[in-house]
């Protein structure tokens, strides 16, 4: 029986399956749901996502590629109808989890008592649970003192939410900036986010210790 694959043109086959999943799709990812023996190779599949960009350049979606791979999305000019949609508020994101999140995404890898020591105050052990359980960030080590504390960075999903390719494009950090800034901004563009459904690239910044700025480590 011949595959079904070959009665339709892979591009087609891209569009559907990246129109209905709800993460970001890497090559990989997309080239394992054909059976072996059909499967299309790398090069095939990377020409078949560049005709898919350019056939959907001028339309209200456009196809981006992320950290974690490819995605469909609205684009952020028709945000203004978008909102029309949605009525109700999503749920607010407490300043200090915002806090601990831009903290973490330009100084990591860190620990909780890194965290601390910017902030000036405790956090507490159910910011960074929230913060795994929306899987924006994740645990990549241990700090070699006593204690061995966790260490923690970001993750592919965190630059698939905010619409960035790497850390490099981070917004540029501003030393004079304070917390209560980095909150409000972060905040705004994350509610917009989840509202919307359009990922607008999200300002992050950060009031940094004198310490360097790392590449992801997922």
């Amino acid at each position: 029986m011949m595959d079904s694959s070959t009665e339709h043109s892979l591009e087609r086959i891209l569009e559907a399956i990246l129109s209905v999943s709800e993460s970001t799709l890497s090559i990989v990812r997309m080239r394992n749901v054909f059976p072996e023996e059909a499967r299309p190779d790398i090069e095939a599949v990377e020409q078949a996502l560049q005709n898919l960009t350019k056939e959907y350049s001028d339309r209200a979606l456009e196809l981006v590629k992320l950290a974690g791979g490819y995605r469909f999305q609205t684009r952020s000019d028709y945000a203004q109808w978008i909102n029309k949609l949605f009525e109700t508020r999503p749920p607010r994101l407490s300043r200090a989890l915002l806090e601990t999140l831009s903290i973490i995404a330009y100084q990591q890898p860190v620990t909780r008592g890194d965290i601390q020591d910017v902030r000036g105050v405790a956090v507490s052990s159910d910011i960074i649970q929230r913060l795994l359980e929306r899987e924006w960030i994740k645990k990549i080590g241990e700090k070699d003192v006593p204690g061995r504390p966790s260490l923690f960075g970001t993750t592919p999903e965190f630059l698939a939410y905010f619409n960035l390719g790497s850390l490099k494009d981070l917004p540029v950090l501003q030393e004079l900036r304070e917390l209560d800034d980095i909150a409000r901004e972060l905040g705004s563009a994350t509610e917009s986010n989840q509202k919307e459904h359009v990922a607008d690239q999200t300002i992050l910044v950060t009031n940094p210790k004198p310490q360097q700025q790392v590449e992801n480590v997922e």
